[in-house]
């Protein structure tokens, strides 16, 4: 079978696909045809080597697909079932803690970038009743950490004001969820295109900061502050969600895309009395509260692109462009 692995020579980190034997499932283990996978900013991150991880390690936390065979003592699934990887396979409940987000797949184990992967039954959910498998394998990384940061830790609810900031799949997933709620959104982008389509999405106010740079005053302005903010950019755009924020309102900071770290107006923090959460993806049980949840509202995740399975590489160069609006798939070669 092709199996994906990130080879590292000292500084030099490459993407290739080799030849591997088919594995076969363990006790307790099932045996999962790929269906698709989908790309997030974590899984860029491995294949560049910005998050260093073994030698050989196959990439990718999200993927969807069909159990062909089971191992001795699984009870979950059969043949034929439908089922969706998860990014934290040891958080199955509770608060997170070292333990439970010890594994994370496609980092610090196997991710599920191959044509045929053996996981452990407890750490898959079931996917959405009559989605696809590309529409399945959006959701593990950036739905479910959209899911956390609007529901579990925003707890949005009606009428609320939810800011998002550009339009890759965690912003759009929030920006659905939050509508799902009731709540309305505030959108922004570099692009006037991207804001129309969010706009077709649900969002009622769409902010261009690039023509906009003082867009955390224009959506306090125009909401009369924002109730609870999706923080994806991180220091450079921290100042700007502050200010969009109103008293007493909620930032979950889930991203990093404009570096690491930064200054922070930490007096208007607190004379604004905010709170600031970080989310980093969810559990098993989210995951499953998020599936019933879209079953529920009929949702449908936006995707942008879908590539074939030898096209990985071209796939993360599309998303290197920052084109994109939605999720891009990477279809198996199921049969």
């Amino acid at each position: 079978m092709k199996s994906y692995v990130v080879q590292t020579e000292g500084n030099d980190v490459r993407l290739m696909i080799v030849e591997r034997d088919r594995p076969k499932p363990g006790p307790g283990e099932i045996l999962v045809r790929l269906g698709a996978m989908s790309l997030n900013y974590h899984d860029m991150a491995v294949i560049r080597g910005d998050i260093p991880t073994a030698d050989g390690r196959v990439p990718m936390s999200d993927g969807a697909g069909t159990v062909v065979a089971i191992g001795t003592g699984v009870t979950q699934w059969r043949e034929g079932d439908r089922v969706l990887s998860t990014f934290f396979p040891d958080w199955a409940d509770g608060t997170i803690n070292i333990a439970k987000r010890r594994s994370v797949t496609g980092d610090t184990i196997d991710g599920v970038a191959a044509e045929y992967v053996v996981l452990p039954e407890l750490s898959v959910s079931r996917q959405p009743e009559g989605w696809s498998h590309a529409q399945a394998s959006t959701l593990p990384c950036a739905a479910l950490t959209a899911w956390r940061a609007v529901v579990v830790e925003g707890k949005v609810k009606l009428g609320d004001w939810v800011l998002v900031q550009g339009t890759g799949g965690v912003s759009v997933f929030a920006l659905q969820f939050a509508r799902a709620a009731g709540a309305r959104v505030v959108a922004t982008s570099s692009s006037d295109k991207k804001l129309k389509a969010m706009r077709d999405l649900g969002a009622e106010i769409c902010i261009n900061y690039r023509t906009t740079p003082k867009w955390g005053a224009e959506a306090a302005k125009m909401t009369g502050g924002v109730d609870q903010i999706v923080e994806v950019g991180g220091p450079e755009t921290l100042k700007e969600s502050i200010k969009a924020a109103r008293l007493g309102g909620h930032i979950t900071m889930i991203g990093v895309l404009t570096g690491i770290k930064g200054e922070v107006p930490t007096a208007m923090f607190f004379q604004k009395n905010l709170h600031m959460t970080g989310v980093s993806v969810g559990s098993h049980t989210m995951q499953l509260e998020m599936i019933r949840a879209i079953e529920a509202n009929g949702l449908h995740p936006v995707i942008d692109r879908e590539f074939g399975f030898a096209e990985l590489g071209d796939a993360f160069d599309h998303q290197a462009g920052q084109a994109h609006l939605g999720k891009i798939i990477v279809n198996g070669n199921e049969g």
